[in-house]
C-alpha cells in the first residue's frame, strides 16, 4: 500500500474543499482519489471524512489526523533537496504567468532553460487569473505587483518600463499630450483584469510623488496584445509593458509618449511594471524552483544592460 500517496491525497482533500477538486489537481479521476480515502480509512480504522452526496466534512479523528500529517508532503521535499544538493535539479516544474509576460518574454527564454537544466520538466500556464499554487500544482508564479496575494512569498526579481504609445494617424487627429493631465481629454485603451473588473491603473511618479492619471476609456479589453492592435490602428493612447509596445515602436506603428528629455516642467515618468517571482512557501523553494528564478532573473537583467536606450527615447514631436 502506497501510504504517503493515500495521506497526500487526503490533505489535498481536505486543502481543496473536495474530492473532485483535489483529483484534478492530482490529474487522477475522482474514484481514484476516492476510493484511496477509503482505503486510508480502512488502515487506520477511523473515519477521517463525513460524506454526503452534497457536502463533506472533517470528522473529529479526521482533524486530528491531517494536523499531525499535513507538513509530511513538505518535508519530503526538504529531505529530497538535502539527498540531492550535489546533483542537478530533475522532476516536474509548473511554472504560472501572465499571458503577454509569458508570450512575449518568457518562452523564448525557454529552450535556453532547458539546455541547461535538461532534466526538468517544465510547464508553462500563461493566464491573467489569479493562481492557487496547491489547489493547482504551481511551483513558481511570476506576476506584476497588482497581482501579489499575501499568502504567497514573492520577491521582485526585475522592472520593465511601461510605455505610453498612440499611432500617428490618431495623434495627428487628436493632438499630443503634453502631461498625464492631459489623458482625461484623450481616447484611451486600457485593460481590464479579467477576475475582478478593475482597470489597470495609469501610474506616474513627479517629483518623487506618485500619482495616477485620470483617463476616459474609449476601449476596454482583458488582452494586451489586443490593446496593442486597438492603438496600433488608430483606436487610441495605450499603456503597454515595454516587451509589448517596442516591435510597434520599432516597425513605426506607434509613437511614444512622455519621453525623458522633455523640457516641460511638468514631465512625469511613467511608473515601471515590477515583476515578482511568487511561491506558496520557502519550502517550496526547492532546487528546481530556486534554479528557474536565477535563470529568469539573470536572463532578464542581461536583457536590460543589452537594450539600446535610444529604442524608446525618440520624442514623438521629433518623429512628425
Amino acid at each position: 500500500m502506497d501510504i504517503l500517496g493515500l495521506i497526500n491525497s487526503f490533505i489535498r482533500v481536505v486543502e481543496t474543499g473536495s474530492i473532485a477538486a483535489a483529483s484534478r489537481a492530482q490529474g487522477v479521476s475522482a474514484a481514484a482519489v476516492s476510493q484511496g480515502i477509503t482505503r486510508l480509512e480502512s488502515h487506520l480504522g477511523v473515519r477521517l471524512l463525513s460524506r454526503t452526496t452534497r457536502s463533506m466534512a472533517l470528522t473529529e479523528s479526521g482533524a486530528r489526523y491531517y494536523e499531525k500529517v499535513r507538513h509530511i508532503p513538505g518535508d519530503i521535499d526538504l529531505a529530497s533537496q538535502a539527498a540531492t544538493s550535489g546533483t542537478a535539479p530533475q522532476g516536474p516544474l509548473r511554472v504560472a504567468t501572465t499571458a503577454a509576460f509569458g508570450r512575449h518574454v518568457l518562452a523564448p527564454l525557454m529552450p535556453a532553460f532547458k539546455a541547461a537544466y535538461p532534466r526538468i520538466d517544465l510547464e508553462l500556464i500563461g493566464t491573467d487569473r489569479p493562481v492557487d499554487h496547491r489547489l493547482e500544482g504551481i511551483d513558481v508564479s511570476i506576476r506584476i505587483a497588482a497581482q501579489l496575494d499575501d499568502r504567497l512569498v514573492a520577491r521582485k526579481i526585475a522592472s520593465r518600463p511601461f510605455v505610453f504609445c498612440a499611432s500617428r494617424a490618431y495623434l495627428d487627429h487628436a493632438g499630443v499630450p503634453d502631461t498625464p493631465e492631459d489623458l482625461k481629454h484623450h481616447a484611451c485603451v486600457v485593460f481590464r483584469y479579467p477576475t475582478d473588473g478593475r482597470f489597470l491603473p495609469w501610474g506616474f511618479v513627479r517629483d518623487g510623488r506618485r500619482f495616477d492619471a485620470q483617463v476616459k476609456p474609449a476601449f476596454v479589453c482583458d488582452d494586451i496584445d489586443m490593446l496593442a492592435q486597438i492603438a496600433a490602428n488608430g483606436g487610441g493612447i495605450a499603456r503597454l509593458a515595454s516587451f509589448v509596445a517596442q516591435p510597434l515602436i520599432d516597425s513605426g506603428r506607434l509613437l511614444p509618449l512622455f519621453q525623458p528629455g522633455s523640457s516641460n516642467t511638468a514631465y512625469a515618468e511613467p511608473e515601471p511594471m515590477d515583476l515578482y517571482a511568487c511561491v506558496a512557501e520557502r519550502s517550496a523553494l526547492n532546487g528546481k524552483a530556486r534554479v528557474f528564478i536565477a535563470f529568469v532573473e539573470q536572463a532578464l537583467h542581461s536583457e536590460t544592460a543589452a537594450r539600446p536606450e535610444a529604442k524608446t527615447r525618440r520624442a514623438v514631436r521629433q518623429s512628425n
